[in-house]
């Protein structure tokens, strides 16, 4: 009789690894509180315009071509990948604005053009951070990697760059603080100071310039949708609508899950691929005190607000895919995504969609609901994304608290915020160190929150399992 494994979501981590684990042979069967696969990257759809719901690019192709490849696809026979050639800008009131290409000459150059001498320096930034990058990279597919993984991957000499801070990093490039700022734009949406931010984060410049950042035609849910379909395809049972009410045990070993309409599903083994620390204090029960103490003290991201807008497809085609906006007053960096720039197929009729979100801090959205809508009202009123767009109509919007109630989030938030201790620390573990029998993935267990990185968890995931059945 076949080892049966219950998948707890049905994100990319949890759909990674169940058709990692139907392809070794097991009974695999996915429980999705919501009505689509995908989770956060799932795509939604407002007056018949397709919208992602959260990330807006895919930073690391070797990642997800790596993932697609453990599971037997190959990724460009799936999803059609769009290069990006003008891909972000960042911009803030009396400062010239910071624009990074694909081209690494073209970014070059017009840094020297607004700061005289910075464009030699930043050369010589990317080529260090990509030969750090290079030798790092194989860890990525490792699970929990410590000393002995750098030592195998000949990676032994950037530990030291490892246990630096992004400040760090950045400080050493001498660059001028507003391309600093543009640099580290991803640790402002998150809401770190760059002392916070794990060294990491400074890669984002080399993968720009190197392999390229991608959009999928059709958006970002189109990977989950690809994921899904195979997984169904092999004879995974996606349950959707179905929420996890608890994990049940016998002793320290979880035998079976338990969901809102009260039923249980055995399992020889379970994969939670909700959020990791609402894994451990919300769904199993008897998590060890001193455990819980750790996860409860983490920082945790909110996903901030979004409005989903309908654009005249007549709006400027030219122009960066993403305007980051740097706030005053303390605030968030917000950020205008326009799809249609990229991929015509976006457009539907004379309409487009475009997004604007508004990452907020944690404990401000922990303020409610009234609070996170006036944000969200604020976002919105300002002028600086109306330049880019045509007509632009407002037809949905999303704040932690209806993040949260959509995608049943942990504490409405997405995840832990990735700093520089937590990701030394390698995150939270595949295999449960209290449990035997329950695994995770998703974001809190890899370092990093791309696409790319939580559909290797599933797989390092899976994989633990499987060699711990003997499969």
């Amino acid at each position: 009789m076949k080892k049966r494994v219950v998948v707890i979501g049905a994100g990319m981590g949890g759909l990674t690894a169940a058709i990692k684990l139907v392809a070794a042979g097991l009974s695999v069967t996915v429980v999705e509180a919501s009505a689509h696969a995908g989770g956060l990257a799932a795509s939604v759809e407002h007056e018949g315009l397709r919208f992602d719901a959260g990330p807006y690019i895919l930073l690391d192709l070797p990642g997800l071509q790596w993932a697609f490849g453990a599971l037997g696809l190959v990724l460009e026979e799936h999803v059609e990948l769009l290069p990006i050639d003008d891909v972000y800008e960042v911009a803030a009131d009396g400062r010239p604005p910071v624009r990074f290409f694909k081209s690494l000459e073209a970014t070059a150059s017009g840094f020297e053009r607004s700061f005289p001498g910075s464009g030699k320096r930043y050369l010589s930034y990317v080529a260090r951070v990509t030969k750090v990058n290079d030798r790092l990279r194989p860890t990525l597919t490792v699970s929990h990697p410590g000393v002995l993984d750098l030592v195998k991957n000949g990676a032994l000499l950037q530990g030291p760059f490892l246990l630096r801070s992004l400040a760090s990093v950045l400080r050493a490039t001498h660059l001028p603080a507003e391309i600093v700022d543009a640099i580290a734009i991803w640790t402002h949406v998150a809401g770190q100071t760059l002392d916070e931010a794990p060294s990491p984060l400074s890669f984002v410049p080399a993968l720009i310039h190197g392999i390229g950042a991608y959009y999928p035609r059709g958006g970002i849910g189109t990977i989950p949708r690809v994921l899904a379909d195979h997984a169904r395809s092999l004879g995974v049972e996606l349950r959707l609508s179905t929420k996890v009410r608890a994990i049940r045990r016998e002793g320290a070993r979880v035998t079976s899950v338990e969901t809102e309409s009260g039923a249980t599903i055995d399992a020889d083994a379970i994969v939670s691929n909700a959020s990791a620390v609402g894994t451990y204090l919300d769904l199993v029960d008897g998590t060890p005190r001193g455990a819980a103490r750790d996860l409860r003290a983490l920082p945790l991201q909110s996903p901030g607000v979004c409005a989903y807008l309908s654009i005249a497809s007549s709006s400027p085609r030219g122009g960066p895919y993403l305007h980051f906006r740097l706030a005053e007053r303390g605030e968030l960096t917000r950020v205008l995504i326009r799809p249609h720039v990229l991929d015509d197929g976006a457009i539907v009729g004379a309409r487009a969609p475009a997004r604007i979100l508004g990452p907020m801090r944690y404990a401000a959205a922990a303020a409610g609901e009234p609070a996170q809508r006036d944000y969200l009202e604020r976002v919105t009123a300002e002028p600086w994304w109306r330049a880019h767009v045509y007509d632009a109509r407002m037809v949905a919007t999303r704040t932690p608290q209806t993040w949260g109630e959509a995608h049943h989030l942990h504490a409405q938030s997405m995840n832990p915020v990735m700093t520089a201790k937590f990701m030394r620390q390698g995150r939270i573990p595949h295999r449960s160190p209290h449990f035997p029998g329950l695994y995770l993935a998703g974001s809190s267990t890899h370092p990093g929150q791309w696409v790319s990185f939580t559909a290797i968890s599933g797989i390092l995931a899976a994989n633990l399992l499987r060699e711990d059945l003997g499969c």
